[in-house]
């Protein structure tokens, strides 16, 4: 059984639907390579069973072994009924999130590399970021950071509302620019991330 919902148009550039995580993710990841230009050699994955031990994560980057990793996914917002600003300084509207760490340091710390490599990139080609700390919840980025002798992994988010229930909200502009973050730091990437 399942719920009946479909996507539909708030006002303003907001939305709202169910699954957004990660449907969200999926959309930021095609939109981002029709607009990535490089002659690296990218590979997208949309993996399974993130909600349960990020075990396609896991598999996936094992076998690929990237130089670099950015996962896709949604976050929380403080910016609404039933959490607080102290819980969350994220904003819908306010652009992607960059997370610094989630789950208290239990699952991503990202590197001083990754976050130059986004926050630069962001600047750069002036794109409105958030930067995120969280206490709560981890990403499939947790499990490729780990993998083999470790990655180099990143993590861009959409805050977005109500996650996990039918109702989800997030703003199409976050999508967009999040999208255009991740197509821009594509193309920066080979002068962070070069091979020794």
């Amino acid at each position: 059984m399942s719920i009946d919902r479909t996507f539909a148009k708030l006002a303003g550039d907001r939305a709202t639907g169910k699954a957004f995580d990660n449907r969200a993710g999926v959309v930021i990841m095609i939109e981002a390579l029709k607009r990535t230009k490089t002659k690296s050699q990218i590979y997208a994955v949309g993996t399974v069973q993130e909600e349960v031990g990020l075990k396609g994560a896991k598999t996936s980057a094992f076998d690929l072994r990237p130089d670099v990793a950015l996962a896709t996914d949604v976050t929380i917002p403080g910016d609404h009924p039933g959490i607080e600003k102290k819980d969350s300084a994220l904003e819908i509207g306010k652009g992607p999130v960059i997370t610094i760490a989630d789950a208290s340091g239990r699952g991503i710390i990202a590197t001083e590399k990754v976050v130059d490599w986004l926050a630069e990139t962001a600047q750069e080609f002036e794109i409105e970021v958030q930067m995120d700390v969280s206490g709560g919840g981890t990403t499939d980025a947790t499990a490729i950071q780990l993998t083999r002798e470790g990655i180099h992994t990143g993590v861009i988010s959409i805050a977005t509302r109500y996650i996990h229930s039918p109702v989800e909200v997030l703003s199409l502009k976050d999508v967009e620019a999040c999208a255009e973050l991740i197509a821009r730091a594509l193309e920066t990437a080979p002068r962070f991330f070069k091979k020794e």
